[in-house]
C-alpha cells in the first residue's frame, strides 16, 4: 500500500499546523485534496506531497 490514506490529524502532524489550519484551508478551498470516506475526512499522502511541491514551486517565483 504505496498511497496510504491519512488522518487529518495525521496530515496536521505531518505539515505541523493546527487541525483547525486545514479545515479553515478547505474552507477557502485550499490545501491539499480531502476525500469523504463516510463521515471521515481522509488524505493520500501522495496528495499532500504534490501540494507541498507545488508550494514550494510558488514560493520559489517570489
Amino acid at each position: 500500500m504505496n498511497d496510504k490514506m491519512l488522518t487529518v490529524n495525521d496530515v496536521a502532524e505531518y505539515l505541523g499546523v493546527p487541525k483547525a489550519t486545514l479545515y479553515a484551508w478547505s474552507t477557502r478551498g485550499l490545501g491539499p485534496r480531502r476525500y469523504r470516506v463516510g463521515k471521515h475526512l481522509r488524505h493520500r499522502r501522495t496528495d499532500v506531497d504534490a501540494w507541498l511541491e507545488t508550494q514550494a514551486q510558488e514560493a520559489a517565483r517570489w
